[in-house]
């Protein structure tokens, strides 16, 4: 449901963006790329570390276009590689909670300072969210630490200059009807439940800005 939600603003602005860069933070081996299928005048660029990187192109062919690059996300030298004349959308899923607060809000400045306008969509944890997910076994078996934690979307506003909150969407939101109509009876139940908590509201938020 993410997946699809990121992907939907992401058509949105390639819609009215024809000629655009675009920036896939943190990729691993997602399909966004091949699911989106952009035309002929965006740029794309997946980023991930060189060893997520190397597999990926065993996995994924070739296409006009696209490219990706070897380097961690935090690292402000793989930046120079991406031109800046064009609008830009930056998309980055499961990545800002693994990132700590200093280097998060690092990374957003200097996206937002090297291209002149765009937007920017990734999800976040709120601090509770990250204190809670960071005592699920699966993720201490991988050895990954939850860090940066969002509490409220506007919150970045302040942080980042030129950056304005578009949309914000928690993680009880983001499934559409067709979404839910298939979905088992106890999983919708959950989502009515929680829905009425506020704090669970808050805990996973899917977020869209716009700056330049």
């Amino acid at each position: 449901m993410r997946a699809k939600l990121l992907d939907r603003w992401t058509r949105e602005f390639l819609a009215l963006h024809a000629d655009a860069t675009v920036l896939h933070l943190g990729c691993g081996l997602d399909s966004r790329v091949q699911r989106i299928d952009p035309g002929p005048g965006v740029r794309w660029f997946d980023v991930d570390q060189p060893q997520v990187i190397e597999l990926r192109e065993q996995v994924y062919p070739a296409r006009s276009g696209y490219r990706t690059i070897a380097a961690s996300v935090t690292d402000p030298a793989w930046l120079a590689e991406v031109p800046c004349d064009q609008p830009v959308l930056v998309v980055a899923e499961g990545l800002t909670m693994y990132l700590s607060a200093r280097e998060g809000l690092l990374l957003l400045r200097r996206l937002a300072g090297h291209f002149p306008r765009g937007e920017m969509a990734f999800d976040a944890f709120s601090r509770w969210g990250v204190r809670l997910m960071s005592l699920s076994p699966a993720l201490r078996r991988t050895g990954c630490t939850l860090d940066w934690g969002i509490e409220d979307a506007r919150d970045l506003e302040r942080e980042v200059p030129g950056l304005r909150l578009l949309s914000t969407v928690s993680a009880l939101d983001m499934a559409e009807p067709a979404d839910l109509a298939h979905a088992e009876r106890g999983f919708r139940w959950r989502q009515t439940a929680f829905g009425k908590l506020p704090v669970v509201r808050r805990m996973v938020h899917v977020d869209r800005y716009s700056f330049g």
